[in-house]
């Protein structure tokens, strides 16, 4: 299912801002300021909305085991165990004594646990947390150790602590990001809690969505605690979280008496001997995304298939049987252009390649052995044109700027890249992240693993493409194209299952997409 709004913003015309570690300290001390409102009362409205989604997904039949720090993230986990318990939770809290001071939010907290209901179940932990209840079923453990203000890796009886979590078995939710992961730099350490759950306070974290971070956030959600909106506004940055707010305000809905024109030509350059059902899944992508007019050129080996497997489309080849060669496309007058998909590298191909880069002057969507072509061949890359969109998968975006050292260079080098260029780049995966010209990073939460098989990368191809032809700017066109792909994909794997998603279920499901957004236009 689409990813569900998070918070609130006077703007919604752009995306949800993700902050780095100061820009969110600096969001808590502006909101406590000019709400106003008291730290601990914002920390316990922080509290009781990390508890309404607890309930919501776990009944008291749980008991829960939290373990907290002595900073402001255990001051919020003693104010959930006291929520929790109100709620008749069976609570256990452990207290990690890791220093001689705590914070003042912590303190409060700590006091306003109601000794006549926790009794013994409130342990100073001074060395490693040995309970009698190790084995016992039913019981999940809340993290609220660490929070995204960690300055430097996790030791002594914090790391103890941390590897006694992760050994217990037992489900973990972390308290708005895992205690030892830092949230906008690279986590060297492994002393970090790989919980089942992240439940974050309104703004996510660039942490979220890089691989290498994968088993430190499981899956996260977030919750809205009235953080201020007009500092969220006027804080400027450079990334993003697409949400379903900004696809429908992006999102052009049909005018009655408008016809197939209105809605552009696209020609699409795929395919090659023993490749052309990637030219039919491009194909497919295309029409199913709402383009007016689709021409596919392929070698004449895939006349016969495209024209019984795609009626829609029209079809054009050159003399060649196995790779494409230049044909005069200009006749055609596409408003947009994809290629890529299936072409190999023959010189035929390089050939049409370059012609075509350099003739055709608007933006084009370039996929798979076309990026391929270009890092081989450098001079090619000063041919793209402005703002064109290229999609790459990680290995595809390495030929073209080099092997990075982590998941937070490659967004460095996405970004150094498409300012560099002029282009928009998407590098494909999950939460797919679409660089800018400008430098700007938008990440995208729709998608599932079951679209990590063969085509899915030619189907996005198709959509974008269309997009283009139909008046979308390649902005648009790139957020809204990623942002269908990926919703197409999750609705298929509902129905499906995600391992036995085709590519072609994608085109299937795009329909589907569609209806929803407009549902909610």
């Amino acid at each position: 299912m689409p990813f569900k709004n998070l918070i609130f913003l006077i703007d919604k015309m752009i995306p949800l801002k993700i902050f780095n570690v100061e820009q969110i300290r600096k969001l808590d001390n502006y909101t406590i300021e000019y709400e106003p409102i008291e730290s601990i009362d914002l920390m316990e409205r922080a509290s009781i909305a990390f508890v309404k989604w607890f309930t919501r997904n776990f009944d008291s039949e749980y008991k829960v085991r939290i373990f907290a720090g002595l900073g402001n993230n255990g001051g919020d986990g003693l104010s959930i165990a006291r929520l929790l318990a109100e709620q008749n939770y069976k609570i256990e809290v452990f207290v990690i004594w890791y220093s001689e001071s705590t914070s003042n939010d912590f303190k409060v907290n700590y006091d306003r646990l109601p000794l006549t209901i926790f009794k013994k179940d409130i342990r100073i932990i001074n060395e490693i947390p040995k309970t009698e209840t190790d084995t016992e079923e039913n019981t999940i453990i809340i993290d609220a150790i660490l929070g995204s203000g960690l300055s430097r890796e996790p030791d002594g009886l914090i790391l103890d602590t941390i590897e006694h979590i992760n050994q217990t078995g037992f489900p973990i939710v972390s308290v708005d990001i895992a205690s030892g992961l830092f949230a906008d730099k690279k986590t060297s350490h492994k002393s970090v809690v790989t919980p089942d759950y992240t439940i974050f306070f309104q703004i996510p974290k660039l942490a979220f969505f890089l691989p290498e971070n994968s088993k430190y956030v499981g899956d996260w959600h977030s919750v809205n605690i009235g953080l201020s909106s007009e500092y969220i506004s006027q804080e400027n940055t450079d990334k993003y979280l697409i949400d379903e707010d900004y696809i429908k305000r992006i999102y052009k809905k049909r005018e009655k008496f408008s016809h197939k024109g209105t809605y552009g030509k696209s020609l699409l350059v795929v395919g090659s001997f023993g490749k052309i059902g990637a030219a039919v899944l491009a194909a497919k992508g295309c029409l199913r995304s709402g383009v007016g007019l689709l021409t596919v050129q392929v070698p004449d080996c895939g006349v016969e298939i495209l024209q019984t497997s795609v009626p829609e489309a029209m079809v054009v080849s050159g003399k060649s049987k196995k790779v494409l060669e230049f044909i005069d496309w200009k006749k055609l007058l596409p408003d947009s252009i994809g290629i890529g998909p299936g072409i190999g590298k023959d010189k035929k191909t390089f050939t049409t390649l370059k012609k075509i880069l350099k003739e055709f002057n608007k933006p084009m969507v370039i996929d798979a052995d076309a990026i391929n072509l270009i890092s081989e061949n450098s001079e090619l890359l000063k041919l793209i044109p402005a703002n064109s969109i290229l999609t790459p998968h990680l290995k595809e975006f390495e030929r073209l700027t080099g092997i990075v050292k982590d998941d937070f260079q490659r967004i460095e080098k996405l970004i150094s890249f498409s300012k560099g260029q002029k282009v928009f780049t998407i590098l494909k995966g999950r939460y797919t992240a679409i660089a800018t010209p400008e430098g700007n990073v938008f990440f995208n939460p729709t998608g599932n693993p079951g679209m990590a098989t063969g085509g899915s990368g030619d189907v996005l191809t198709g959509i974008l493409t269309s997009l283009l032809a139909q008046s979308y700017s390649p902005f648009d066109a790139s957020i809204l194209g990623v942002y269908l792909h990926g919703f197409a994909g999750d609705l298929a794997a509902k129905d499906l299952g995600e391992e036995s998603l085709l590519a072609s279920d994608i085109t299937l499901y795009l329909g589907k997409a569609f209806l929803s957004i407009k549902s909610k236009y």
